[in-house]
């Protein structure tokens, strides 16, 4: 049996040696319906980051709050009215499944995923977006060097896009998510006591991940292989902003009773997590929270593909990481991020993966 094979029946502790923060919980990478246990009772609480954008200071105080302590709570949160057209995500869907159904495989392997800086940037086939497991999804990411954003880089469209016109499109959709970077960010750290622009600079013009995510239908024999559509997993980025996806499949791992929460927010909806990076420079304070993606809960979903577009706020690979100060005896000693994240996701790409200081 092949390690991917065995990724079906591993657990999260099985791969702890390349976790860089405390996780203690032990979870299946993929769904286990006879032994998995579901909360269906807790609310993912929801935050109106409009008062955030349009308010005055006591309502950015008041989003600050329930924002922190929606994500120390269990490091999820879903922000409504941040000012972006739900019409814009239904039409990120429907480019995104043209995306993956008109280009074809040999043009896709053009583009095959490698190393750019501390971020694995490009195309993933379907059950290889991990040597873990086998995830029954493609994967697409394009990170800022991606877009011309006239930045200080230099940017051939051509290098990453297999349709080129494609780019202006989603260069406006991540751009409508980079305008909330500062925002949440301010909002965590007033939340924590500190100092609320203490990341402006880093934070501005930073590095970000777009992933496009093509789930297929799944099929029967797919279905009874015991594969789950993205497995287990916690992101190692700062925080994660996904937009509310259309077909079910979002399940959160609740630490508190390691029961698992079915995630479906409303249309337009943006759903928010912290990641590694940030649990990290927190001393464990705001948790990088376990989520996976499972084959719909209403079998007649099935056979329905699904699209998710998450866009991961990350630090430039030279910046360290380091607890914020005022948060306790510091747990981690500050390393620079292209080794804190290469090592962690070393155990998706391989060891040779990581990159040392």
């Amino acid at each position: 049996m092949d390690k991917k094979q065995k990724g079906i029946d591993a657990t999260s502790q099985d791969f702890i040696h390349y976790d860089q923060v405390k996780k203690p919980q032990d979870y299946h990478l993929s769904e286990h319906r006879e032994e998995d246990v579901f909360d269906e009772d807790y609310r993912i609480r929801t935050c109106d980051i409009g008062r955030c954008l349009q308010g005055n200071d006591e309502d950015k105080r008041r989003f600050a709050q329930e924002l922190g302590q929606g994500l120390e709570e269990i490091g999820f949160a879903i922000l409504e009215n941040a000012g972006i057209d739900p019409g814009l995500y239904d039409e990120v869907t429907e480019k995104t499944i043209e995306l993956f159904t008109k280009t074809g495989l040999d043009e896709k392997l053009r583009f095959r995923a490698r190393r750019q800086g501390s971020i694995n940037q490009g195309y993933f086939p379907i059950k290889e977006t991990s040597d873990i497991h086998p995830d029954l999804v493609e994967g697409w990411v394009f990170c800022r060097r991606a877009f011309d954003l006239g930045a200080e880089r230099q940017v051939q469209v051509e290098d990453f896009w297999p349709i080129v016109e494609m780019e202006p499109f989603f260069r406006k959709y991540v751009q409508e998510h980079e305008r909330l970077i500062l925002p949440v960010t301010r909002g965590i750290l007033t939340y924590l006591d500190q100092d609320p622009h203490l990341y402006d600079q880093r934070l501005t013009g930073t590095n970000f991940g777009l992933r496009l995510n093509y789930y297929p239908p799944v099929s029967e024999k797919d279905d009874l292989s015991g594969a789950g559509r993205l497995l287990g997993h916690e992101d190692v980025d700062l925080f994660t902003l996904l937009p509310a996806p259309k077909v079910e499949g979002l399940q959160v791992l609740n630490r508190s009773n390691l029961k698992w929460i079915r995630l479906n927010a409303p249309r337009g909806t943006i759903i928010l997590n912290t990641g590694d990076y940030m649990q990290r420079i927190t001393n464990d304070r705001l948790p990088s929270t376990t989520h996976r993606v499972s084959k719909p809960e209403a079998p007649e979903s099935r056979g329905l593909p699904r699209v998710s577009s998450p866009m991961a706020v990350y630090l430039w690979e030279d910046e360290i990481l380091e607890v914020l100060p005022g948060l306790g005896e510091p747990k981690y000693e500050p390393i620079k991020a292209i080794a804190f994240h290469t090592r962690t996701t070393s155990k998706f790409y391989g060891d040779d993966y990581a990159v040392s200081e």
